[in-house]
C-alpha cells in the first residue's frame, strides 16, 4: 500500500484541481442562495452547486484512493448517485411547497379583501 507522501504529481495534480474545483462550485452555489432575489431562483444555486461540487470532490478521492489502493475503488461513487437523485427531489418537493403556500397567501388576501367590501360601512 502506498503511502500518501509518495504519490506522484500524475495523480495529486488533477485530485487537486478536482478539490479546488469543488470548493469553488459550492462557494459559487452559496453565493447563489445570498445574492439572488427570490426564492425559486434562489433553491436552483445551490442545487446545482452542491451536486457539482460533491461530484468534483468524490472523482478526486476516488483517484486518490484508486492510487492508495492499487486498484480501483469506485464505492464513492454511490454517494454522488444518491445524492443525484435525492438533491433535485428535495428542491422539487420545496418549490412546490412555496407555490402552495403563495396560492393559500393569495387565496387569503381575496378572502380578506372580500371580507373588507361586503363589511357594512361604519356608521357616523
Amino acid at each position: 500500500m502506498a503511502e500518501i507522501a509518495d504519490i506522484p504529481f500524475w495523480v495529486a495534480i488533477p485530485a487537486a484541481v478536482l478539490l479546488v474545483l469543488a470548493g469553488f462550485i459550492a462557494f459559487t452555489g452559496t453565493l447563489g442562495l445570498i445574492r439572488l432575489p427570490t426564492f425559486y431562483t434562489r433553491i436552483h444555486a445551490p442545487t446545482m452547486g452542491n451536486t457539482l461540487g460533491v461530484f468534483c470532490m468524490v472523482v478526486a478521492t476516488m483517484v486518490l484512493s484508486s492510487y492508495i489502493e492499487q486498484r480501483l475503488v469506485v464505492h464513492q461513487l454511490l454517494i454522488t448517485i444518491l445524492l443525484v437523485i435525492t438533491s433535485p427531489h428535495t428542491a422539487i418537493m420545496l418549490m412546490r411547497s412555496a407555490i402552495r403556500r403563495k396560492v393559500h397567501e393569495a387565496q387569503l388576501a381575496a378572502r380578506t379583501t372580500a371580507d373588507k367590501d361586503l363589511s357594512p360601512p361604519p356608521q357616523s
